[in-house]
């Protein structure tokens, strides 16, 4: 083919790509520049790993700032997750910063080794169920758990290697809402998620099947049932899974019709107030002698105030109550739920306690708390002012890869994460990822044991309002117990629990000093 006629082809294509920007209607931009203008859509395209990779800071980015992202990732691999040179945190001006008080002179000093503390497992500080006498309580292993993430929104590799992940941790693994599938049943233990679509245990009309609930729990390693009433990024609003993503594996699982929209109600057909939630709680409890909680955002507290009365008399009540910020993730949402729907989790949660603690039950259930939880610095936070247990879920999807390009909705995560094309699923090992969610786990146990004993405590449920205090740039720091209205003792782990929890942390390891000299006093 003559030389001239080739060079002319890129020229051609050019022009007839300029000719055609000229003509349509649907792009202003593109009819004023033609050709050119496609730069403005490329540039928009990459926008988020441009920012991600050269623009932003490194504590600059949302929804995770790329300091905390380079602590998860190095975390999962196993590398050394220490940083140099200080902070580059904005302590001076920041409004609301955390700083953990630690104590000159502990009992309990920390080790100083970077992984010294890895196998700790760092059990509940209280046992799952038993103040109601649930015929299968059962103490936690990990105060650090993965939350709820459906197959369907997430891919099936992805939950093979969380659920093996926790299996070698020693964790819990939420199903999520969508159902029990072969992906979740690598050996680790399960927490079962009723959403309003009651997947994988509604009978043929939608309907809940109690009957096919027990049989679904038997089946598998399932600790405990929690019922979701509603999550932080989309509180309120139920779901829907397109047809496109719903295969025949996946309706099967869920119990629907394949290749068609996967509705997920805003609101729960079985229950409709407070009274008879419980009695829907009561249910499932007696059936499987399971503990039974539930997962909310918090809103409006007239449910909460209801719910804390009607428990106070102990003839019916919850196991435990998850509670997931407004900053939680999701799959999709609407941009004004994501953003403006639910409180963030310090409000909500201390709102809700406060609920609890004024009937003097706080210790007769146990407090999840969900909502970029996933950080030492932020679960300790929460350890104060009173949860017992983390859920962890967009941490744990950075551990096995995710690489917060925010296309969850899409149905193209390139890492093979959120997504159900097989192409990028393939190239997600779950074996491999699965270590990487196990190191994860444990290294958020091992840093948060550590900052309890800089406290002067052997585990994390020990710390109290007054060790956290939040920052007014450099002018004022108000402990936390002030700041969300704490009454004296709130927050505070109480007995049998103290004395059992010490005498689990017996033996673990703690730090030390030099050979004493003669003249040490």
């Amino acid at each position: 083919m003559n030389r001239s006629l080739i060079a002319a082809v890129p020229l051609m294509a050019a022009a007839g790509v300029a000719a055609r920007d000229v003509l349509q209607r649907k792009h202003s931009l593109l009819r004023n520049f033609p050709l050119i203008g496609h730069a403005r859509y490329a540039i928009e395209a990459i926008g988020p790993e441009m920012r991600q990779y050269v623009v932003a800071s490194n504590d600059e980015e949302r929804p995770f700032s790329r300091d905390q992202r380079a602590w998860i990732y190095a975390s999962a691999k196993g590398e050394n997750n220490y940083v140099a040179f200080g902070t580059d945190n904005n302590v001076e001006t920041e409004e609301g910063y955390s700083i953990i008080k630690h104590r000159t002179f502990s009992p309990t000093p920390p080790p100083t080794g970077a992984h010294v503390g890895n196998d700790v497992v760092l059990p509940s500080a209280k046992i799952l169920g038993a103040p109601r006498g649930r015929a299968k309580a059962f103490r936690p292993g990990s105060v650090v758990n993965v939350s709820a993430m459906s197959f369907g929104s997430l891919s099936g590799n992805a939950i093979h290697a969380l659920n093996a992940g926790v299996k070698q941790a020693g964790a819990l693994h939420n199903t999520g809402e969508g159902g029990l599938s072969k992906h979740h049943r690598q050996g680790g233990d399960l927490i079962f998620q009723i959403g309003t679509g009651y997947f994988g245990c509604r009978d043929e009309h939608g309907r809940f099947d109690i009957d096919r609930l027990a049989a679904l729990v038997e089946s598998a390693p399932v600790r405990a049932v929690e019922i979701k009433l509603s999550q932080g990024a989309k509180p309120g609003l139920g779901g829907v899974l397109p047809a496109a993503k719903v295969s025949q594996e996946i309706a099967e699982i869920r119990g629907v019709p394949a290749g068609q929209d996967v509705i997920s109600p805003s609101r729960h057909a079985e229950f409709g107030d407070v009274d008879s939630m419980l009695d829907f709680v009561e249910l499932i409890a007696q059936r499987t002698g399971l503990p039974v909680g539930i997962k909310s955002a918090v809103g409006d507290l007239a449910f909460w105030d209801e719910l804390a009365a009607t428990m106070a008399d102990g003839q019916r009540g919850v196991d435990f109550v998850t509670i997931d910020g407004g900053e939680g993730g999701t799959g999709a949402a609407p941009l004004v739920f994501s953003d403006a729907v639910a409180l963030p989790f310090l409000i909500g949660f201390t709102r809700v306690y406060a609920r609890f603690a004024r009937t003097g039950i706080t210790d007769q259930l146990t407090f999840i708390g969900s909502g970029k939880l996933g950080l030492p610095r932020n679960a300790a936070v929460g350890y104060a002012l009173g949860i017992d247990m983390v859920n962890v879920a967009r941490e744990a999807m950075l551990a096995i890869g995710c690489l917060q390009t925010q296309k969850c909705h899409k149905d193209t995560c390139p890492t093979g994460v959120a997504t159900q094309n097989k192409w990028l699923e393939r190239g997600l090992d779950p074996e491999l990822k699965a270590v990487r969610v196990a190191n994860y786990l444990r290294a958020m146990r091992r840093d948060l044991l550590k900052v309890s004993e800089a406290v002067g405590v052997m585990h994390p449920s020990l710390l109290e309002q007054d060790d956290v205090e939040l920052m007014l740039g450099t002018r004022k720091g108000t402990p936390v117990g002030e700041i969300y209205e704490y009454e004296p003792g709130w927050g505070r782990l109480g007995e049998p629990w103290r004395s059992q929890i010490d005498e689990l942390m017996v033996g673990e390891p703690t730090g030390g000093s030099a050979p004493p000299s003669a003249t040490a006093q």
